[in-house]
């Protein structure tokens, strides 16, 4: 059995696994507490460490060795000590650290969010709202690029890209053979294909699935609707794949299945990658096993049309001196 460790953050002590980092024991506590990862993702090997979102204060470093961490660390790529104490939430130099990260992100990004297809489940846009300026300082030219198309169902926006990294590791990691990367260096720097190569393997979609903000999307899905008036429904089928399980979301319209996805966890990391089978060919309710509708934190706009409750909030009262009225009238109507 691996060896125990005891780290307090915010207040709160939790007993972790020795080598777990700050990020990952707070997300053992849950709730405000856990950081904002834009880069990060549990299932990627060497992800993190590019966004710095998950800045964390460590006003002790151990028991052996109680000095506090002279600046701020990134929680994804810090690893816990015995005894160790952080704060995240309750420092306000945090605090005002991580606003100044969420501004050099908007610095580039396009006002593109009544358009942008990742409205309502962005992490970007969560940032902002909570940390967000409302106007920006930035008073020289934002870098610029034309949309490509990087395969027949993905688009690249790199406009509103932040350089995560996460479709390059994912690529690397799940695909036989990657075929985009970071171009060029500073400012300059771009997510993209050699001399537009398209992403075509049996995992290419993965890509959008990882993307924090609207820079990857589906072609398939483009402008078809807001997430917030879809039904995500869990479902799975017996995939010939080997490498695919066949867990996904469907995201319905009425009786029409708008997209598939592939299921994520409560920090919205995806738990099982599906291949493009899966995705973008099987979009018929027939194709599938209906499982439950999926479970959407209340926090989310997704959440706001109440499709879990059988029985949805009342937005009127029910009054029955009015409906038998109504059905008066209702009788005296000439139908024509």
């Amino acid at each position: 059995m691996s060896e125990k460790v005891k780290v307090t953050i915010d207040g709160i002590t939790v007993e972790v696994d020795n080598g777990t980092t700050i990020l990952n024991a707070a997300r053992q506590i849950g709730g405000d507490i856990v950081p904002p990862a834009m880069c990060y993702y549990s299932k990627l090997q060497g992800s993190g460490g590019k966004c710095r979102t998950c800045i964390v204060k460590v006003t002790k470093g151990s028991e052996k060795d109680p000095r506090p961490m002279p600046k701020l660390v990134a929680s994804c790529r810090t690893t816990v000590m015995d005894g160790m104490e952080v704060l995240n939430i309750t420092s306000p130099e945090v605090l005002e650290a991580r606003a100044g990260v969420v501004e050099i992100l908007l610095i580039n990004h396009p006002l593109d969010c009544p358009v942008c297809d990742q409205a309502g489940e962005c992490d970007l846009q969560n940032l902002g709202y909570e940390h967000g300026l409302q106007k920006t300082r930035y008073e020289f030219e934002r870098r610029t690029f034309e949309r490509i198309d990087i395969g027949d169902k993905i688009q690249l926006h790199m406009n509103r890209c932040i350089l995560c990294y996460r479709c390059v590791f994912t690529a690397d990691q799940i695909t036989n053979k990657r075929v985009h990367g970071i171009l060029n260096r500073g400012d300059h720097s771009e997510i993209s294909t050699y001399i537009q190569q398209a992403v075509d393997n049996d995992f290419s979609g993965n890509v959008i699935d990882v993307c924090p903000v609207g820079a990857l999307t589906d072609k398939t899905f483009r402008f078809k609707n807001r997430v917030w008036f879809t039904k995500p429904v869990d479902a799975h089928r017996d995939c010939d794949h080997e490498k695919c399980n066949g867990k996904v979301t469907l995201w319905y319209k009425g009786a029409d299945v708008l997209r598939v996805t592939a299921r994520k966890d409560q920090f919205g990391e995806v738990e099982e990658f599906i291949c493009n089978t899966c995705r973008f060919d099987k979009k018929a309710t027939a194709d599938w096993v209906i499982e439950h509708p999926t479970h959407i934190d209340d926090t989310s706009v997704i959440a706001s049309n109440h499709y879990e409750t059988l029985k949805p909030l009342h937005v009127i009262q029910p009054n029955e001196a009015l409906q038998a009225a109504n059905e008066i009238e209702l009788h005296k109507t000439v139908k024509y």
